[in-house]
């Protein structure tokens, strides 16, 4: 238990070694900020729950509850932004990249064949508001596409997202 504990302890300080860029760090204020509804600087359990969500991180409700528990100050089970901004840049530091393309690539490949087709970036981009045209996306994916077989598949995906292509 010890050993565990004090492993955690030295990745926890590696990890603060390193540092959120700016981007990241108004990601993390201005979930705290929009989720905290009555304006009170704090987040309850539930702005707690959607705020980590909008970050992209989904957590269990007893997850959850612990963090309020070991970081309520007040007793009155909330958390400051403090508190949540120094969670939020651990959890973010801690990602894997990998992992992080290999989910956004899911996200494409709503339909499950391991490969990004026109009809996937379309609904992708009727999702963000965009109406681009068959040809445009195709020629989106003709320009990544290394095999040439009209679609993109994870290893070209992750291509693009390590700009390698």
């Amino acid at each position: 238990m010890y050993g565990a504990s004090a492993a955690q302890k030295a990745k926890r300080r590696t990890i603060r070694d390193k540092e959120l860029n700016d981007e990241q760090k108004q990601e993390v204020k201005e979930a705290f900020e929009l989720f905290d509804t009555n304006r009170d600087g704090l987040l309850d359990y539930h702005e707690l729950k959607v705020a980590m969500r909008a970050l992209g991180f989904d957590l269990k409700k007893a997850e959850v509850l612990k963090l309020l528990r070991d970081h309520d100050k007040s007793n009155s089970q909330t958390m400051d932004f403090e508190s949540f901004a120094v969670i939020m840049t651990d959890r973010i530091l801690a990602r894997d990249p990998d992992e992080e393309i290999r989910r956004a690539f899911h996200l494409f490949d709503d339909d499950n064949t391991g490969k990004i087709s026109v009809r996937n970036l379309q609904r992708v981009a009727k999702e963000l508001g965009d109406h681009l045209d068959p040809d445009e996306l195709q020629a989106m994916i003709d320009e990544f596409d290394l095999d040439q077989d009209g679609e993109i598949n994870e290893a070209e995906f992750f291509a693009i997202m390590r700009d390698d292509a």
